[in-house]
């Protein structure tokens, strides 16, 4: 925060982050005093010299200046090294976009396009290849992002402000706007960085939303129009029109799996809150357009269509009468804010607008923008058409009137219960008995559900009283059929069945569909059914999460496509594509990093095949998460790594956390991420890998095999079966606290108590990464590969350099093993076992403490020297020092947070511990905890 602010061997983004932290520290000085100042600057020291130096001395000398802080001051130091990490993320994404105008990196759309021309692909290939391309990022409400709308918007705004600074030459101009960025800044320190309540859904979705208006709007139009510039310059030639390959979708709003708080209003809230968002960009750039088309018929000719148009334009005014395309556009714009009003139920009114009648779809939208553009292009202005109107009709083709298509999701045992509550009041028999849905055997299930989906007979009766949870499962549904009628089938595609074990867990949501008026059971004259209508319904979609649910997820399929009426919905509803959801992260805490990763990759292989067999088209839906534990690290090398054939241009992928906030807080850093994913999903799915064998995957499997199964046997022993953990673990990380930070909507638990079984994923992992032991993404993998090299498994004879050497040679050639050993050396960079020691100091039952401590140490080490090993390096990230530069250098800012949340967790415990007349202290504790989480989960990044 002075001179000492962190040096990077980046010269400009040293200067940035110096130029940023020495008006945080000026911020600090003028409001907090020059004592305040100093004991940061004296902290800040005292945990570089403990870092060169971690030995006993300099870590007692640490903990004890922080022992001695009064909590109002252990309240200030939190806030001061959290903001001075918001600070370095701002400048560092300042620096990434930067570099990425200086250089073309493998994942740009521009080294993607001339990669596929080298390799002979002609402009009718790709664009072929684009009609059947599906990108589609998935925002979710997963809570690790633990900012405040408001400390977010001036992130933005001091982003911004830094951006024109670096635009400025003058240097009058440059200290002018150097005044600009103190005072945000000092706005900054001054704004409240915690949440005062917890988070409803409602200010998930305004959270969201805000990203929408803010950087996907304005990103994925532009990523089109760059791309149709890459297509001219790599292949001489230019589409017309481009099919909408990416798009966005949004769980928030619709996801009730574990969260009461999500039901039929805040679906409707959803759409609500995205038609503003969506009907305000719209009229923006309606309003910039028409003031921009002033061209006049005394000067240039229109299409005979305008002109005719034009006359019945509810604009009268006479300064307009040679402007047939202003007069269309107000006209237009009329009719967008009476639409805007309606699909808005009014929370969009625009003042001072003639009535007019709304569209009915934005197809209709589209036709009147289309008429325009057509007309420009008739009469030689296409450059005209560029300039705004063509990126307008692009978005409308993406965004439509719904903005993001929201998934529905909840648990299979939910929807077995609102099952077995319809048959029973409705007094179904089997075999003369009554029939208890839940108590089947799962053939008897299946049959039933089959039988069911060809019966007209309603299940659901309007005359009976539910159960509130059956009630409001079937109001969510009907208003998603309500929904869809209003803002198009495209609003709502996806239902996704959390905790799918067996097959009747997708039948069952198919026959509630039925129930709901999802899907049609229309018939004609005569009586007989209507065939299956293209888009009806929504598509049932499997999430296969525990290792043993990805074991069985490829049979689950084969079993769903064997069925006929499933097989012909598949085929006409959903146009021959059936999708299939992964999940990262109960995957890992299931079985620990390697046999998680290894199980999805065998589940993708076996998956393409089952969908080889039945002539169906896979699109492969993954759950990640932020943290490397749950599928986190870069987006280009996991679909890179994707099993072959895994891709094949269909890719949804979950965005959740502070991910959201790293990749989307501007328009320019959202559509580099964009561009990641579209030219990942091009490599793989056009290009020369895509008909590539996985000679790896035959060569290596049986290895692979062994290793995973070792791995996991000795994470499980670790959580699962050593006595004491689950005491361990709730004592020695900040899980408690995390789950009482105003974070989200969500429960951290899915159940009451302390069970590894019930806890979600997200503060799982988020936990240990707090805590620096980041245990979801290394833990088991030393053990497996220290085994393997020194006594090598039946089937390898060889000795020991041999062996090494083959897993030298995987970690260079195959794709998998190499990101996922990428990750783990990054993860293992930001773990530090000296700082996770002073966490084990929380857990009061000695005996517990080193036992539980002395297993993660020893599995640590052996990781770290595999690893090491592999890589053939003497120190993790020695092939990536730019990263490890920028580690070390926060880590004099992360470190001290470290060792200040372990004392202000130990106050708060022992305050609670005490009498109500301590209930002041603890939550002044309780914030001082909070603000530590927040700063670093900003420091590490991902891990959430």
């Amino acid at each position: 925060m002075t001179n000492n602010a962190i040096k990077t061997s980046n010269k400009s983004l040293h200067n940035d982050i110096y130029l940023l932290g020495k008006l945080l520290g000026e911020a600090i000085r003028s409001s907090d005093g020059e004592k305040a100042f100093n004991d940061i600057e004296e902290l800040r020291r005292a945990s570089v010299r403990t870092r060169r130096e971690p030995n006993t001395e300099n870590i007692q000398a640490l903990s004890q200046a922080i022992d001695q802080l009064s909590d109002d001051e252990a309240n200030t130091m939190a806030r001061a090294f959290s903001y001075f990490l918001h600070l370095a993320n701002i400048a560092e994404d300042h620096d990434q976009q930067r570099l990425l105008k200086s250089k073309t990196s493998p994942s740009s759309l521009k080294h993607t396009l001339a990669m596929l021309n080298q390799e002979g692909i002609s402009a009718a290939e790709l664009y072929s290849a684009l009609q059947q391309t599906n990108v589609v990022p998935v925002l979710t409400a997963h809570p690790t992002e633990v900012q405040r709308k408001s400390t977010l918007d001036l992130h933005q705004a001091i982003a911004q402000k830094l951006i024109t600074y670096h635009q400025l030459d003058d240097e009058e101009e440059q200290e002018e706007l150097a005044e600009e960025l103190a005072a945000y800044i000092k706005i900054l320190w001054l704004t409240r960085m915690l949440r005062a309540n917890k988070l409803t859904v409602d200010n998930e979705l305004d959270n969201v939303n805000n990203y929408f208006a803010t950087t996907f709007l304005k990103a994925i139009p532009a990523l089109y129009k760059q791309l149709n510039r890459e297509v001219r310059h790599q292949f001489k030639t230019q589409f017309d029109e481009l099919p909408s390959f990416l798009t966005m979708g949004s769980w928030i709003g619709g996801d009730r799996d574990g969260n009461p708080n999500v039901n039929a209003d805040t679906l409707k809230s959803a759409f609500r809150k995205q038609a503003v968002t969506l009907f305000q960009h719209y009229l923006d750039e309606l309003k910039t357009l028409g003031t921009e088309l002033s061209m006049s018929t005394l000067l240039t000719d229109v299409s005979e269509a305008l002109s005719e148009q034009s006359k019945l334009s509810i604009d009268r005014s006479p300064h307009r009468l040679d402007e047939p395309y202003r007069r269309v556009i107000i006209n237009t714009y009329a009719r967008l804010a009476a639409t805007a009003k309606d699909f808005s139920d009014g929370k969009l009114q625009i003042l001072n607008v003639q009535a007019a009648t709304p569209y009915t779809s934005p197809q209709d939208f589209l036709a009147d923008l289309q008429l325009i553009a057509d007309s420009l292009r008739q009469h030689q202005a296409e450059s005209i058409a560029d300039l705004r109107l063509d990126t307008l009709i692009q978005s409308v083709k993406i965004f439509g009137f719904h903005l993001a298509t929201v998934d529905l999701r909840q648990s299979s045992d939910v929807h077995e219960a609102v099952l077995t509550e319809l048959y029973r009041r409705n007094r179904t028999t089997l075999q003369g008995k009554p029939l208890v849905y839940a108590e089947l055997s799962e053939q008897e299930k299946v049959e039933l559900l089959i039988a069911e989906l060809h019966n007209p007979r309603p299940l659901v009766s309007p005359w009976q009283q539910y159960s509130e949870q059956t009630s409001k499962e079937l109001l969510i549904l009907q208003t998603a059929a309500q929904l869809r009628q209003r803002y198009g089938k495209r609003a709502i595609k996806q239902y996704i069945v959390s905790h799918t074990e067996t097959l009747s867990d997708l039948l069952e949501i198919l026959v509630l569909q039925q129930e709901t008026g999802l899907i049609s059971l229309e018939t004609d004259e005569q009586g007989n059914p209507i065939p299956i209508q293209a888009d009806d319904g929504l598509i049932v979609v499997p999430l296969f999460e525990t290792i043993p649910d990805l074991e069985a997820g490829p049979n689950i399929m084969d079993q769903w496509l064997s069925i006929p009426l499933v097989k012909e919905r598949v085929i006409k509803a959903q146009h021959g594509l059936q999708e299939v959801m992964l999940g990262y992260s109960d995957s890992n805490k299931d079985g620990g990093y390697l046999t998680s990763n290894w199980s999805l990759y065998k589940a993708e292989k076996a998956l393409v095949e089952v969908f080889k067999k039945h002539a169906v088209r896979l699109r492969m839906f993954h759950g990640r998460g932020g943290a490397v534990g749950r599928g986190g690290g870069s987006s280009f090398d996991a679909i890179l790594a994707q099993s072959p054939g895994s891709v094949a241009g269909q890719i949804r992928l979950t965005e959740q956390g502070e991910v959201i906030q790293n990749k989307y807080r501007s328009a320019a850093l959202g559509k580099w991420h964009l561009e990641h994913l579209l030219s990942a999903t091009l490599q793989t799915s056009v290009g020369k890998q895509a008909s590539e064998p996985d000679l790896f995957m035959q060569e290596h499997q049986n290895l692979l095999e062994q290793l995973s199964q070792l791995s996991q046997r000795t994470y499980r022993q670790l959580v699962y079966g050593t006595e004491g953990f689950v005491n361990y673990f709730f004592a020695a990380t900040p899980i408690n606290e995390i789950a009482g930070l105003n974070i989200g909507s969500r429960p951290a638990s899915r159940k009451k108590g302390q069970r590894i079984e019930d806890l979600r994923a997200i503060p799982w992992g988020f936990s240990w990464a707090q805590c620096r032991v980041l245990l979801p993404g290394w833990y088991g993998f030393g053990t497996a590969i220290h085994t393997y090299l020194e006594q090598g498994f039946d089937c390898e004879p060889n000795s020991r350099s041999d062996r090494l050497a083959r897993l030298r040679h995987m970690a260079k050639g195959w794709r998998f093993f190499k990101t996922m050993l990428s990750n783990m050396e990054m993860v293992l960079a930001k773990s530090d076992l000296k700082i996770a020691e002073q966490y084990s100091t929380l857990v009061s039952d000695e005996t517990l403490r080193h036992r539980i401590f002395s297993m993660i140490k020893h599995e640590h080490a052996l990781t770290v020297k595999s690893l090491k090993e592999i890589l053939d390096i003497e120190e993790l990230l020695d092939n990536n020092k730019a990263l490890a530069n920028i580690l070390q250098e926060r880590f004099a800012y992360i470190d001290p947070l470290n060792y200040l949340q372990v004392e202000v967790i130990g106050r708060l415990r022992q305050h609670r511990a005490e009498t109500q007349q301590n209930r002041y202290e603890s939550l002044r504790d309780e914030r001082s905890v909070h603000l530590t989480i927040n700063g670093i989960a900003a420091g590490l990044r991902n891990s959430g």
